[in-house]
């Protein structure tokens, strides 16, 4: 789909451009994407994002995604595939992407990422085998929970969460990130 940074420029359906027009919704005027042609709308809906604080012997694995350029780690995270649970979800993430399988599934929380429009959906993973990473993830690390420091945004609230819970007082990194 040809999109804008906001969204989409042309209609999915008709190929007219798009325009923002508000009109009146539940809760009161709302401005959207909307064709004037044949009265498509552009939801713009958050996308769910799973992600996992994976457990291995004890250490947190944190990962960095091959397309990123900086040296940042972060958790394991993807989209859930149409017809499963996000359980199964971030499930068979990280075995695609870790080679590891999971034995125990915990939810942390629910965190917004307003940059990306997403709703991130954290588990704590409890997994074993050996790490064998996908050509998605260029390295990982194996730390200790009082290791382990946060960032301030979605995924790195949720790891804040989960090390509160077990009775640490996250540290957190001066940069942002996802």
């Amino acid at each position: 789909m040809n999109t804008a940074p906001d969204g989409p420029r042309f209609c999915p359906q008709c190929a007219t451009p798009l325009r923002r027009v508000v009109r009146p919704e539940d809760g009161g005027d709302k401005e959207r994407l909307r064709c004037a042609d044949c009265g498509y709308t552009h939801w713009n809906n958050p996308t769910p994002v799973l992600a996992a604080i994976v457990e291995l012997d004890g250490l947190v694995l944190l990962a960095r995604n091959a397309a990123w350029e900086h040296r940042m780690m972060g958790l394991i995270t993807g989209f859930m595939e149409a017809g499963e649970t996000p359980e199964e979800g971030i499930r068979r993430e990280i075995a695609e992407e870790t080679s590891l399988s999971v034995s125990s599934l915990a939810l942390v929380g629910v965190h917004d990422f307003q940059r990306m429009n997403q709703i991130i959906i954290t588990y704590h993973a409890v997994a074993h085998g050996r790490v064998q990473l996908s050509p998605e993830l260029a390295e990982y690390r194996l730390l200790r929970p009082e290791q382990v420091k946060c960032w301030r945004a979605a995924t790195g609230l949720a790891l804040a969460d989960w090390l509160r819970g077990r009775g640490f007082e996250p540290v957190f990194l001066d940069t942002p990130s996802g």
